[in-house]
């Protein structure tokens, strides 16, 4: 296969919009066929292994992951909502095998940074030279008096995509025309900051269609969120939201929205003001690195310290933490920020793997909201590396966000945009 070049490996990485913005940087030359070993098939590490193999075919690239399929996070509101289908949401590495990725369907037990191995569950103990570690969040349940993993099965987070949305939105066919659903955001950072905002808009639109005395509670630990206004706008709009017939109702922690308590056999959360019991509770735990970067010694904290110039451990060299896991402030931590920062890894390891300085690179980031029907919005922005304070630093005048003066046809061409871009970057992750 021939080395990538940089028109197409642009025009991969920008989906929709914003083409061009991701990195430039000359030719890499061939290396000597040394192994690279993923952690991880989601957004970021999928579009790695994808990229490594494209950028310079001779490196060996092991891409582990512990299921068959990938559901991604995002566009699974619609699902939940029931406007997408769950295998509409599902991807397999069939494509990524066919680039000469091998991929082993295992689970990481350990990593060793110092011996450049890794252990998986099924007993292999495969070496690498580099190793990019992406495996997305874990949940802290430890900071939710009352809830656990077993408990997820009654009261789901679904902020890991596949069997948890599909219980879901089990959970809201099955809730009586009249019932409440109470949504509970995390506390910051956490994956996709608007999804749970656009996700009780998904709900409302299903309930004033399906269960139309229902209602959403949104009980928020923070007193302000991400696109807040375009949120607000468009409930106002088709939910009537800040009315006695609102289909969605946000509390935030200043008017006793956070949350200290959950029975999951009661199924109440006890917030600072109330007790309220729900037909369906939607709680998405606080969150941190993924199980394998916390274990391995890589994160600081809850989220793993990296060069951002390469996303090369700062504890641990050699290996590099891309996507959520990371902290790669001030990008969102989202599917495309995932799948912009693999990019940026994957050229970086294979230069410094023939020898070759890092590129430096810039990064993209597009993030879409679907609030009903014929009606989306979205932000985007382009940022640089700024290698006096290794921070990702966002443009000034890049990018940009949906006005609220926003016509209805643009409102429906940002609908049209956000599938258009899943359709691109799902193309560009799987093959």
């Amino acid at each position: 296969m021939a080395k990538i070049d940089r028109r197409r490996f642009l025009a991969g990485g920008a989906a929709a919009s914003l083409a061009g913005a991701v990195v430039g940087f000359p030719a890499i030359a061939r290396g000597q066929g040394r192994r690279v070993v993923v952690i991880g098939g989601g957004s970021g590490g999928a579009t790695a292994a994808r990229y490594l193999r494209l950028v310079d075919p001779s490196i060996e690239v092991v891409l582990i992951e512990a299921s068959p399929v990938y559901h991604t996070c995002y566009m699974s509101n619609e699902v939940i909502g029931g406007v997408r289908r769950l295998d509409a949401i599902r991807f397999d590495y069939d494509n990524i095998s066919a680039l000469g990725v091998s991929v082993v369907q295992d689970a990481v037990t350990a990593l060793d940074a110092a011996a450049k191995t890794v252990r998986t569950r099924g007993g292999q103990t495969i070496a690498f030279e580099r190793c990019i570690v992406a495996p997305g969040i874990d949940f802290k349940w430890e900071r939710v008096p009352g809830m656990s993993p077993a408990l997820a099965e009654r009261i789901p987070h679904a902020w890991k995509a596949g069997p948890q949305t599909a219980l879901l939105r089990r959970q809201l066919a099955a809730m009586p025309d009249g019932g409440r659903v109470i949504l509970v955001p995390p506390t910051n950072p956490f994956r996709c900051p608007p999804g749970p905002y656009e996700r009780a808009s998904q709900i409302a639109r299903y309930l004033k269609k399906a269960k139309p005395r229902s209602k959403v509670i949104i009980l928020d630990p923070k007193d302000k969120f991400s696109k807040q206004k375009l949120f607000e706008q468009a409930w106002t709009r088709l939910y009537g939201y800040g009315t006695d017939k609102a289909l969605i109702e946000w509390v935030p922690a200043a008017k006793g929205g956070k949350v200290e308590r959950v029975d999951a056999r009661a199924m109440t959360v006890e917030a600072d003001v109330e007790r309220l019991k729900g037909d369906v509770i939607n709680l998405i735990p606080p969150q941190k690195a993924g199980r394998i970067a916390i274990e391995a010694g890589l994160a600081k904290g809850d989220w793993c310290p990296v060069n951002k110039q390469t996303f090369e451990s700062l504890v641990h060299p050699g290996i590099h933490v891309i996507g959520d896991a990371c902290n790669a402030a001030k990008m969102p931590k989202s599917g495309y920020a995932a799948n912009s920062q693999a990019k940026v890894a994957a050229y970086a390891v294979a230069a410094m793997l023939n020898g070759n300085p890092p590129p430096t690179p810039s990064y993209v980031n597009t993030c879409y909201s679907i609030a009903g029907d014929n009606y989306a919005f979205s932000v985007a922005a382009v940022y640089r590396y700024n290698s006096a304070n290794n921070m990702i630093e966002k443009v000034k005048g890049s990018g940009g966000l949906t006005p609220l003066e926003a016509s209805s046809r643009q409102l429906v061409l940002e609908m049209l945009y956000a599938h258009s871009w899943y359709n691109n970057i799902t193309r560009d992750i799987f093959g």
